[in-house]
């Protein structure tokens, strides 16, 4: 049982770093924790759970594990793309022996008519290029199951959702699942302005304290605020709260008509209470520090810098604050829906460790060509959200891995290279998509509601914000076939979270930095950054959010913002919050001209290393001793401090 546990575990050791991964120390904590009876399928379970239990000695035994899971359900599932899709589409439901299928018969078809060619084009060995947490996530919400059990596997997952997107076109169905192998629960985020007479009792809503019936701990709370507050909460002005039935308009109106209304109807005395607009502000923040909502829109920003502006006044965005799209009682706007994919920037980053931006603008080419298919043969849930995506057509491509890439270019994230890389993807990012997007105009015709638009107008983002790109790109050509070819979709840029999709591809969230290094994970104080013999450019390089200045932070979000025609979801990380940071850094956001000031804001428990002291001369002579015996000098790292002590509030 030993040798061969022992050699199914090499076998998959192929490319690791054999110097951390040792098969028999593993094989021997497998085997101490066997049961009589134990399946060939449990066993590989097994094995693959211990594997990960190893993560934290080195990154490859994610890698192990993820092989040896991924070798177990090869063994349980078919080899045959079109024969699993043909299991799919004749499932039968066993309670009431009714069919049930899992795929349309439009792609059911389409599938058995060009098996062959579908069936040769799957590479079932990047299957192996997921670590175990990517390949969980996958097996557990995203592969399709006959009877509880997984049907398919990852490649064909993605041949699936390819041949979705393309239909009958099956080369370019294939590249697209070329390109995709190197649905989500619902929530509801409601948005309030703050003018509202029930904000008070809104910014209650999520706290932890109070009577059940008067918290709805389950939804999500946002602001969306006109600039009028900000200068009222500045000034230390007052600020008035109004019925919208005794008030009407207001949510209809941004910018100089939403100040004239408002502040006509303040100087009639129709509203119900008059606060001091910190007074407001301060329940604002209390509520942010405990729960770590309400999000911070910027109704004015969204508005007055929006490609939808001809439609008509923006309301909200939407569970992540990055979409920001018009919504009306109308029919045909009635519902805003938006079309999402993510670019894992990581990937571009060249050996020579220089960015191939030309890859990244084709590679974006593609998703928004991809992105405006499926607004065509998606399934729509409502008729009003068919009717909305077709007339203004909006995508929202989105990223992963930017800290990843800084790391791969050896940029820390705070530094002016990193600052400069981060323009330039975004620019990258806007320019495929919009050159893409007018290729389209120039086949099938602008989106219906194109004229009138910035865009219509030789508007691009970046002249909302009064930027000049840099010379990256022709953005003079590019703005000359737009005002001749027009552009297919309305929007284009909205860097989402991508919580999950990171997690399959192994990648850090969107455009956040990492909240940690795995090594410090668990201590607040005495971290790694404070380690003397630590060279100051890895410290640099790795520094998480938490030492990283939420100013550079709102700073990157703000360069790349004059590319994104959305918003972006834009988490602030401040270990122990209070009154006076918060408001700096919320009020740094709105100057700044931020759509999305905040979407969470993310706080530390308290965890605390257990202080001891140290003799420094022993120390020394402790790491000299260490250093001959490993052949190493006095600027390795060599000892590991376990004792550690949480202390949560």
């Amino acid at each position: 049982m030993f040798d061969k546990i022992t050699s199914r575990i090499q076998k998959l050791c192929y490319g690791l770093n054999m110097e951390f991964i040792d098969p028999s120390a593993m094989t021997l904590k497998v085997i101490s924790g066997l049961y009589s009876g134990v399946t060939t399928v449990e066993l590989d379970n097994f094995v693959a759970e211990t594997a990960a239990t190893l993560t934290t000695k080195h990154p490859d035994y994610s890698v192990l594990a993820a092989r040896i899971a991924v070798s177990n359900l090869h063994k349980k599932t078919k080899t045959s793309f079109s024969e699993v899709m043909d299991d799919l589409y004749n499932m039968v439901n066993k309670t009431t022996g009714r069919k049930i299928p899992m795929i349309g018969e439009k792609y059911y078809t389409i599938i058995m008519d060009n098996a062959n060619k579908l069936n040769s084009a799957i590479i079932y060995d990047r299957d192996f290029s997921y670590n175990y947490f990517g390949f969980k996530t996958l097996e557990r919400s995203y592969l399709l199951k006959i009877d509880g059990k997984v049907a398919e596997r990852p490649q064909q997952m993605l041949m699936r959702v390819a041949v979705g997107i393309h239909g009958e076109d099956i080369d370019a169905a294939i590249e697209t699942y070329n390109l995709l192998s190197e649905k989500w629960p619902g929530g509801f985020a409601i948005y309030l302005e703050p003018w509202h007479p029930c904000v008070f009792e809104f910014l209650e809503l999520r706290k932890n304290t109070g009577k059940n019936e008067q918290r709805a701990r389950d939804l999500f709370y946002a602001l969306w605020i006109p600039d009028l507050f900000m200068r009222r909460v500045k000034e230390n002005g007052d600020w008035c709260l109004m019925c919208p039935r005794v008030c009407p308009g207001l949510h209809d109106t941004w910018g100089e008509k939403f100040e004239e209304l408002y502040m006509r109807y303040e100087k009639e005395g129709r509203f119900r209470r008059k606060v001091k607009a910190r007074q407001l502000w301060c329940a604002i923040v209390e509520s942010q520090v405990e729960t770590g909502t309400p999000y911070m829109l910027y109704k004015d920003a969204c508005n007055r810098k929006s490609n939808q502006q001809n439609l008509g006044t923006i309301k909200c965005s939407n569970l992540c604050a990055e979409i920001v799209e018009y919504s009306s009682p109308d029919e045909a706007s009635r519902v805003a829906v938006c079309n999402l994919a993510s670019i894992a920037l990581n990937m571009y980053v060249n050996p020579d460790k220089t960015y191939n931006f030309s890859k990244l603008k084709e590679v974006t080419k593609v998703v928004t060509k991809n992105l405006n298919k499926i607004i065509d043969v998606n399934y729509y849930p409502v008729e009003e959200a068919r009717l909305s995506n077709m007339r203004h057509r909006p995508l929202g491509i989105g990223v992963q891995g930017l800290a990843d890439a800084f790391i791969l270019m050896r940029y820390p994230f705070d530094s002016v290279e990193a600052k400069y890389l981060n323009i330039q993807i975004f620019e990258t990012i806007y320019y495929g998509a919009l050159e893409a997007s007018c290729e389209l105009a120039e086949k099938e015709g602008p989106y219906e509601t194109y004229e009138g638009s910035p865009i219509s107008k030789g508007i691009f983002q970046y002249d909302m914000w009064k930027v000049t790109p840099t010379d990256l790109h022709d953005w003079a050509a590019l703005k000359a076939k737009v005002a001749k070819f027009g552009v297919r979709n309305s929007l284009l840029l909205a860097p989402m979270p991508t919580a999950s999709t990171a997690q399959i591809l192994g990648n850090n969230e969107s455009i956040e930095a990492y909240t940690s290094n795995i090594y410090t994970r668990r201590v607040l104080s005495g971290e790694f950054q404070n380690i003397a013999n630590i060279p100051a450019d890895l410290k640099a390089l790795y520094k998480t959010v938490w030492e990283i200045s939420q100013k550079v932070i709102i700073e990157m979000a703000a360069d790349r913002g004059a590319f994104i025609d959305q918003s972006q979801s834009l988490n602030i990380h401040i270990a122990e919050p209070n009154y006076s940071k918060l408001s700096s850094m919320h009020f740094y956001a709105w100057e700044r001209g931020l759509k999305t000031g905040m979407y969470y804001l993310r706080t530390k428990p308290a965890a605390n290393a257990i202080q001891f002291t140290v003799d420094k001369t022993k120390l020394k002579s402790t790491t000299d001793a260490t250093a001959k015996t490993n052949g190493t000098t006095n600027d390795s790292l060599s000892g590991t401090v376990n004792a550690v002590k949480n202390e949560e509030e």
